[in-house]
């Protein structure tokens, strides 16, 4: 039996065009690491096989969202963070031939440190 080995690749600088697309409230854009899975014996698997992928590059975030009482709480994200979100959250948009999602920052699960 063979076994899988996963490994994420940024995208490469001419890949970071981030999008004119501004989130609004407590949203987050994201896009999708890409996963490549080579099993043991050198073998690359084609996207079809591929499961999705659940962490992400957060490109743009909104202003936060407001409490009860008003007051403006702060995204939990930066630019350029690398989260985990929930496998299939948020609204998937394409702008420019380019594969994007919108989630809720409440869908982040964590923040991936390096």
């Amino acid at each position: 039996m063979a076994t899988q080995q996963m490994t994420q690749n940024k995208p490469s600088n001419k890949e970071k065009k981030n999008p004119k697309l501004k989130p609004l409230g407590n949203r987050v854009l994201v896009r999708r690491l890409e996963a490549q899975e080579t099993l043991k014996g050198g073998i690359i698997l084609p996207d079809t096989a591929k499961k999705k992928q659940e962490s992400a590059e957060v490109l743009a975030i909104g202003t936060g969202k407001n409490d009860k009482n008003g007051n403006l709480i702060p995204m939990p994200v930066k630019v350029g963070d690398i989260i985990l979100l929930e496998k299939y959250s948020g609204q998937e948009v394409t702008l420019d031939g380019e594969e994007y999602i919108i989630i809720r920052a409440d869908d982040i699960i964590a923040i991936v440190e390096s």
